[in-house]
């Protein structure tokens, strides 16, 4: 027999505004989740100060789309971590749980209980501007300060907790979760962390006469990053927030307060097939 959905729950849908299967399968789970004891509500996950304010309150995240829209449904949930699926509608899916065909069958059974909560380390980067108030950001995948368009190199002072590492030569600097240790870091040359790891990836790019070896970084490290250039330089938060910077600036990065927490049906090991599936053996020719 069926397990029986929770009453009063409050569902948030957030959709890829630009594939329009996703807007569409919002709207069916929209009309279709309230005959399971849901209240549902629906944004663009590209409208995210919209969709913050609807936030408070709310059981559970929908993501539809792909990986970029479970990075903005993220930090979103921020600060009330609020439990995120994942429907898959983009191409590589590595962090949904779901595809668009399972979708309505199978959020049911998660309304009424079922799964568990895979807990996810995220950064919060303090920008420390030269004319600017401080701001502060919060990321789950990485945090990159680096370049801008013109092809030359950026210098980029590291300090970790407190003390000279060295002064990057280099397109740029990532700090990275353990989630975003299969991103850009990745691509960069830097290690592979479960995702469920605390610890943080700093991983220069393209290091040029400088130290160009990936460092692990524990949970508790405080990592500051000083930009000195002559041309544009840039903050990127998870590739989708980007903020230019002046020669002094700096980016202070730390563990945030926050977790992202996913809604899991599968298996706790399921990290290991996925990684072989869609990242090792993954071809696109």
């Amino acid at each position: 027999m069926a397990k029986q959905a929770k009453e009063n729950i409050s569902v948030g849908v957030l959709y890829h505004p630009k594939i329009s299967a996703a807007k569409a399968l919002a709207h069916e789970l929209e009309a279709a989740l309230p005959a399971s004891g849901a209240s549902v509500w629906i944004c663009s996950a590209w409208e995210e100060e919209e969709a913050r304010g609807q936030v408070m309150g709310t059981n559970l995240l929908l993501s539809i789309g792909g990986d970029g829209t479970i990075l903005r449904a993220a930090r979103i949930a921020v600060p009330w971590s609020v439990p995120i699926i994942g429907i898959n509608l983009g191409k590589l899916g590595f962090m949904t749980e779901l595809t668009a065909k399972e979708a309505l069958d199978k959020i049911p059974s998660f309304l009424a209980g079922d799964g568990w909560i895979d807990e996810r380390a995220m950064l919060q980067a303090e920008l420390l501007s030269t004319e600017a108030q401080p701001s502060i950001f919060h990321a789950l995948n990485d945090v990159v300060v680096g370049r801008g368009a013109v092809s030359r190199v950026v210098y980029v002072k590291a300090t970790i907790d407190g003390i000279l590492l060295t002064t990057y030569k280099a397109d740029g600097v990532i700090a990275a979760t353990a989630t975003g240790s299969t991103g850009y870091s990745l691509s960069a040359g830097g290690p592979i962390l479960h995702p469920q790891a605390k610890e943080m990836v700093l991983q220069p790019i393209s290091a040029h006469l400088t130290l160009s070896t990936p460092l692990v970084l524990p949970p508790t490290a405080t990592v500051e990053l000083q930009v000195r250039t002559d041309h544009q330089a840039l903050l990127s938060v998870d590739g989708q927030v980007e903020v230019a910077l002046k020669s002094g600036d700096i980016i202070k990065v730390s563990r945030s307060p926050y977790t992202a927490r996913f809604l899991r049906a599968r298996p706790a090991t399921f990290f290991y097939e996925t990684l072989a599936l869609r990242l090792i053996t993954r071809s696109d020719f």
